[in-house]
């Protein structure tokens, strides 16, 4: 006789049992691969973090230098490189009837080389004691020592660098070479432009070089078309580059967009004289700063005595706007830190027993 089976040993029980344990499995390994993937997350924005402010630093830097290269560098020195060449090129369209020719032997009979020419070929010719030589066209000659040095440092100019084609272009060459290299080139270059930049400046920046620089931006914005570049681009370089347009004059809080919210802005100066007597008090002029780019907002009006002037400089408290409040300056930092309670949490009264309500 079969023995009746229990309810605990019986088949579907066992298979029920073995998948939830399956499942829990499933649901643990999953958490923990959240967690780690989590983790690699936040590692990478981390390390982004680190790494994007001095790589775009860079890149800036390298930006605006090329842009300095290719559009006042190289047009500069390519102007003094041309001049000096013209100057000291030392190129000969025909031999001198003085010269001594360096004629190649004849070839022998039955050579192809030279077959059908009806004369020899000439390699070059001496005069007043100075070897030439002809240019790779042949219709012109310069001396041999140009062309040697230029041969052997033609690796200076690159690993891609064309061999010259002419006298002229072997001159260049050679002067780039002997009066004009990169290494001196760069720093002279810097040098004068910073020293004409310095000049520039504290010579419009007043008197006779202030009137002129505003009579040329009145016949540009005159000009159709050309104003609208100009005005826009004037406005951007004034606003990154002349301190006196903006003066951020210190940080303060105010209760902005309204009241119970506090916001940092930058004191402009005094507003309007007929918003302060409007108010009855003075009024100040500031800007409003967003996060996380603080060269953008917008300028409000407040009063004087609504304003609470902060321990902050300016550089502290682009950091804390740009940041989102992440970055607080030390002296600002909360002796005993609070706890910041989690979003959505929702404080509840504490329940009395009914034995202490009644008592």
């Amino acid at each position: 006789m079969t023995e009746p089976t229990t309810p605990d040993s019986s088949p579907g029980k066992d298979h029920e049992a073995n998948h939830d344990v399956a499942h829990n499995h499933d649901h643990e390994s999953g958490a923990t691969g959240g967690k780690a993937g989590g983790s690699v997350r936040r590692a990478v924005l981390r390390g982004l973090g680190v790494v994007l402010p001095p790589l775009l630093t860079i890149v800036v830097l390298i930006w605006a230098w090329n842009a300095i290269e290719n559009y006042v560098l190289r047009p500069v020195e390519l102007g003094i490189r041309s001049a000096l060449v013209w100057s000291v090129a030392d190129i000969r369209d025909q031999i001198p009837d003085t010269a001594i020719r360096n004629d190649t032997p004849p070839p022998p009979e039955g050579s192809q080389t030279g077959r059908g020419t009806g004369r020899d070929r000439t390699l070059g010719f001496t005069y007043n004691g100075l070897s030439y030589v002809p240019d790779p066209t042949g219709r012109r000659y310069l001396p041999g020592y140009v062309v040697q040095e230029v041969d052997e440092e033609i690796d200076a100019f690159g690993l891609e660098a064309i061999p010259p084609a002419t006298a002229a272009a072997y001159w260049d060459r050679y002067v780039q070479l002997r009066y004009m290299p990169r290494s001196v080139v760069v720093p002279v270059f810097l040098i004068v432009f910073l020293s004409l930049l310095y000049f520039l400046g504290r010579l419009f920046t007043g008197g006779i070089g202030r009137w002129f620089l505003g009579t040329f931006d009145a016949t540009i914005l005159r000009i159709p078309i050309v104003n609208k570049v100009y005005g826009s681009v004037k406005q951007i370089t004034d606003f990154a580059f002349d301190d006196r347009q903006i003066e951020f004059n210190r940080v303060v809080a105010i209760q902005y967009p309204r009241e119970g919210i506090w916001s940092l802005g930058f004191v402009t100066g005094n507003s309007m004289r007929e918003i302060s007597e409007a108010a009855g008090e003075p009024m100040l002029s500031v800007l409003m700063p967003t996060s996380p780019m603080p060269m953008t907002g917008f300028t409000v009006t407040v009063r004087r005595s609504e304003a609470i002037d902060l321990d902050l400089t300016i550089d502290e408290a682009i950091q804390f706007i740009v940041s989102c409040g992440v970055v607080v300056p030390p002296q600002q930092r909360p002796l005993v830190p609070s706890p910041i309670a989690p979003v959505g949490a929702i404080s509840r009264p504490a329940k009395i027993s009914p034995d202490v309500a009644k008592a």
